[in-house]
């Protein structure tokens, strides 16, 4: 019998046998009680994974559509500034250019974001801020805390990805001013892909959009999950906020302050493997932007090839990521979000310092055991 891989990505990730069982079962009414109970509870859970008392809506869509609804109901037509250090930070200025008029501040891949020249902006009138809380592309976590207050300082609203960051990772929309934030469920929430939450504040609310898409328009999701039962306004992916509900219940089982420590633990080990084997760390930080809690990037040594990594470390049933685009053969990838623990993490590094070696190089020291020093 062929064994599942272990998916050790930034996402998706392993799902819980609980969360994949809460899928098999006959169809609800997603117009009926049962649903409406499953999705408000779902909002209950992620509320306080958000930091919320914000609205707060799961759409049927990855989290790229969860990107596109805060960007087409509240950035249409107005200036906007897109903070750019990794890929997914593109992603949100390319969707900006569909919507209106938005300008790019680019910092290369896993380096500070230029927060100089987003001041700038907003003092030139920008209305609409957007950036990649935890860019998973470069493995570096961006300031939104600083980010938030300075768009405060100019009332210009701020739309926060989230989407690898929430859920495993210590996020305070409130405290932080983000107006809108986003978070997908194939990642740090250890559910099944297809689904994303957004909050919305009481600022965005009153300078929503008058031209609204269609399938993604909020003011519509708000109409429809103040219903009781709470609904959605178009069929949405029923097996999936099933699932996302029991994902939710294992997030209320382990308590939000044990899944934030969790997921740093595991960061925290994978850094000390990653500087036993003498492989920096792929982001540059400084005093407000950090290394990722839910992803550590590191640089791929010189004389081994990106193919014989990865797929050494898949041939022993475990799959890690490797970098996108430009990074392609430059920087390997660990995802430690959702459900995953020490068990998991042992393994990874295991199977990777073995590759290393195979591949020729004598790490300096032992990573596995660095490793375990932090996770004991």
């Amino acid at each position: 019998m062929e064994k599942e891989p272990l998916l050790m990505l930034p996402g998706p990730v392993p799902v819980p046998e609980r969360v994949r069982a809460a899928m098999v079962r006959q169809a609800i009414n997603h117009r009926g009680a049962e649903f409406g109970a499953a999705y408000a509870a779902c909002v209950a859970t992620l509320k306080k994974l958000f930091g919320t008392n914000n609205d707060l809506f799961v759409i049927s869509g990855s989290g790229t559509a969860g990107m596109e609804a805060a960007v087409g109901n509240f950035g249409r037509n107005r200036k906007m500034v897109s903070l750019i250090n990794g890929k997914f930070g593109e992603r949100l200025w390319k969707i900006g250019e569909r919507y209106g008029n938005v300008t790019a501040v680019p910092s290369d891949w896993g380096t500070p974001l230029n927060l100089a020249a987003l001041e700038s902006a907003l003092e030139e009138g920008a209305e609409v801020v957007t950036m990649v809380h935890n860019e998973t592309s470069a493995g570096i976590r961006n300031p939104a805390q600083e980010v938030g207050r300075m768009t405060r300082k100019y009332d210009a609203l701020f739309i926060m990805d989230g989407v690898t960051s929430i859920g495993g990772d210590l996020v305070e929309v409130d405290k932080w001013g983000v107006d809108v934030a986003i978070v997908g469920s194939q990642k740090c929430l250890a559910a099944p892909a297809g689904l994303a939450a957004l909050s919305v504040s009481r600022r965005a609310w009153e300078r929503i959009g008058k031209e609204l898409p269609y399938y993604l328009d909020l003011a519509a999701y708000r109409k429809n999950a103040a219903n009781s039962p709470m609904e959605t306004p178009y069929t949405p992916a029923v097996p999936l906020f099933l699932a996302l509900k029991e994902a939710c219940a294992i997030i209320e089982e382990e308590g939000i302050e044990n899944r934030v420590h969790r997921h740093r633990q595991m960061a925290r080990a994978v850094r000390a493997a990653a500087g036993a084997w003498g492989l920096p760390l792929f982001p540059k930080t400084d005093a407000v932007h950090a290394y990722s809690e839910t992803v550590s990037a590191i640089c791929i040594p010189e004389g081994i090839s990106d193919k014989d990594l990865r797929g050494t470390v898949k041939k022993l049933g475990i799959e890690i990521a490797g970098g996108q685009d430009h990074l392609k053969g430059k920087i390997f990838r660990i995802g430690h979000m959702g459900a995953v623990g020490a068990p998991e993490l042992i393994a990874t590094l295991g199977a990777v310092q073995y590759t290393l070696r195979k591949c020729g190089l004598k790490p300096q020291d032992d990573g596995v055991m660095a490793a375990c020093e932090v996770l004991g």
